[in-house]
């Protein structure tokens, strides 16, 4: 009772002093001004690559595959991989800017996420593993322990960090997580893939609901994989991702379903839909883009698109149910996904507060033929995503 009565009495002074905070803390803060998503809005690089703590939410996302290094041609055409990999690190705009004044206010949290699909060997069961940590940041770009700076790409979420050295042009991760680790450099072979038009993706119905939006296909990775105690020196292929947004998931969406797949050509596909409450039912919104393996960039509308679900698989944690092999109908043509390991469910409520799946998986023309490799996510399945 009496922590209670401290607590409300707490939150009645902020109330009441908030207004008169609001205007030095607007002047004095780093991120008080709304980094708005317009469609006029030129993407511009490297500064696009660092963050933008005006806008509610934001993630940089890496996925890939694995080998072991040596065993992988020229031009990543990995038979089999022997592992998959994603990174996420977001930064969530907390609003408390306007309410609490001084460095120590948490205007911002960050976020990652870290997972590993080990397929195994023979002899060896394939199995996931996945880490997440969790870090108040003030906004400014000094920190040891949290950051998210502007203009260039420096993350840091206690001890794991991202960063792209300007020089290289390369990201750097490294991620000592629990059961794994990985130290990687990921160098651009493509340019910057906007998405979208022109980097400004519809997300819903409404005009606001979208993000500014680009990937980096096609990534060449090396580095040094930790399972366990083993180290591993390993080469693969990647793909990112970095969106931010203010308003990304519309009130009558759900989740949402998306791939993103660098293909043995050197073409790149990636697809999106926002799932409604029943699935049955139209997305409320879709999109996505092709870019051929001569550099040109084909982008889908929402109506071209269409996710047909196949074989599913029910999580014995969540009790969510994912299907795992889909058949994606698009104006380049007719594909197959399937999940090169079906349990690859990431419980992440300790700190972004989801359940989602994200897996490695393969793609495959209609004859059956592999075409290349990636990540399959779908969120909102455990339960309405909340951002």
């Amino acid at each position: 009772m009496q922590a209670t009565r401290l607590w409300n009495r707490r939150q009645g002074l902020l109330a009441l002093l908030a207004p008169a905070w609001a205007g030095a803390v607007a002047a004095a803060s780093p991120d008080a001004a709304v980094d708005e998503v317009r469609p006029d809005r030129v993407l511009r690089f490297p500064s696009d690559h660092g963050s933008h703590p005006g806008a509610r939410t934001e993630w940089w996302y890496l996925t890939g595959h694995l080998e072991a290094a040596g065993t992988l041609p020229a031009q990543g055409k990995a038979a089999a991989p022997r592992w998959g990999f994603q990174i996420t690190f977001f930064r969530s705009r907390t609003g408390l800017a306007e309410q609490l004044p001084g460095r120590l206010a948490p205007r911002q949290v960050l976020f990652a996420h870290a997972a590993l699909t080990d397929l195994g060997q023979p002899g060896q069961p394939a199995r996931h593993l996945h880490d997440q940590r969790m870090v108040r940041w003030n906004g400014e770009d000094t920190g040891s322990r949290a950051r998210a700076d502007r203009g260039e790409a420096r993350l840091r979420t206690a001890d794991w960090q991202l960063q792209r050295d300007p020089a290289s042009e390369r990201w750097q991760a490294q991620l000592p997580a629990k059961g794994f680790g990985l130290d990687l450099q990921l160098a651009p072979t493509q340019p910057v893939m906007l998405q979208g038009e022109a980097g400004h993706s519809r997300k819903g119905p409404l005009p606001g609901e979208a993000s500014h939006y680009y990937s980096l296909p096609q990534l060449v990775v090396q580095g040094e994989l930790r399972v366990g105690t083993g180290l591993h020196p390993v080469q693969g292929r990647a793909w990112m991702d970095h969106e931010w947004s203010n308003a990304y998931l519309a009130p009558e969406a759900v989740g949402w379903d998306w791939v993103g797949f660098n293909l043995d050509d050197g073409s790149a596909l990636m697809l999106f839909r926002m799932r409604a409450r029943d699935e049955q039912a139209a997305p409320v919104w879709a999109g996505g883009s092709w870019r051929d393996p001569q550099g040109g960039l084909r982008t889908f509308q929402p109506g071209e698109l269409r996710f047909e679900p196949g074989r599913r698989w029910r999580s014995p944690d969540s009790g969510a149910s994912y299907p795992v092999q889909w058949t994606l109908h698009t104006p380049v043509g007719r594909f197959q996904v399937e999940a090169l390991l079906d349990a690859q469910e990431l419980d992440s409520r300790a700190s972004t507060g989801t359940v989602y799946w994200e897996g490695l998986s393969v793609l495959r023309d209609e004859q059956g033929r592999r075409l290349g490799l990636g990540y399959l996510e779908m969120t909102g399945r455990a339960g309405r995503l909340a951002l």
